[in-house]
């Protein structure tokens, strides 16, 4: 069986170093109706210092794992059992496999039977299927915005423009990937819409996985050139220039296929 992590951690995936997390226990029968009477239990953390639940470990590790798959360090067609990635994460396999099991709901991976779990081997007409769809649903809206938000409203988002800049440059196709949908996620939020906002979000979420045997693809010049696209989009919306928002929005997503 391949084994995906094994080894120091590398860039994405934080290693512990031999102290693994660990999930408190649950509190007795006796310690929950003490605590409604107001009496101090045994069993209870200070108030400085907050319960940490095993929601939030399987939330940290499913961030990283996305964060790995983005990055390529979770490579397309390769199996990755949760106890290897527990070990690597110094945590139990239980909150891995929790998390492996909600990128299998999203498409990422698949589950193989006694062994683990398989990323997706993903094709260029899946990425442009999934381009398509996205401008299907972000090009109407894109452009309904373009003529009803006022000026002011867009200049707010400069930050976030300007932030996919600085991410690329550093070359970091995660680091990027983050910048990229808080860009996209703020431009759809002016509709007022949280499911549009949402599906959008998980679309763009599936476009960034990586493709099979595209190690070379997305590196610096092209996250920058990406970049540089959201900047020229924010300048045509704060203009109220609709037609220069079309074609650029329709660059945006061909050049994302």
């Amino acid at each position: 069986m391949k084994q995906g992590v094994q080894g120091s951690a590398g860039p994405g995936i934080p290693a512990t170093r031999g102290r693994p997390a660990s999930v408190p226990a649950q509190p007795s029968a006796a310690d929950v109706n003490a605590a409604a009477r107001g009496e101090h239990t045994h069993g209870e953390q200070p108030a400085d210092r907050p319960l940490i639940q095993r929601a939030s470990v399987r939330g940290q590790i499913l961030d990283a794992l996305r964060t790995a798959l983005v990055s390529g360090e979770l490579k397309p067609g390769e199996v990755y059992s949760a106890p290897a990635l527990g070990e690597r994460f110094g945590v139990s396999a239980t909150p891995v496999r929790e998390a492996m099991q909600q990128l299998a709901l999203e498409g990422a991976v698949e589950v193989v039977p006694n062994r683990g779990f398989r990323v997706v081997e993903r094709d260029a007409r899946e990425l442009a299927e999934l381009a398509e769809v996205r401008s299907l649903i972000e090009m109407p809206v894109m452009l309904r915005l373009a003529r009803t938000v006022p000026v002011e409203r867009w200049a707010e988002l400069r930050p976030l423009a300007e932030a996919t800049v600085r991410a690329a440059s550093s070359g970091c196709r995660a680091t990027y990937a983050e910048a990229d949908r808080a860009f996209h996620r703020a431009v759809l939020g002016l509709a007022g819409n949280a499911q549009l906002v949402r599906i959008a979000d998980d679309l763009h979420r599936r476009a960034q996985w990586p493709l099979i045997g595209a190690a070379g693809r997305w590196g610096r010049a092209d996250l920058i050139a990406d970049a540089a696209e959201h900047t020229a989009l924010l300048d045509a919306l704060i203009a109220g220039n609709v037609d220069v928002v079309r074609a650029l929005v329709s660059e945006h997503f061909a050049g994302a296929s």
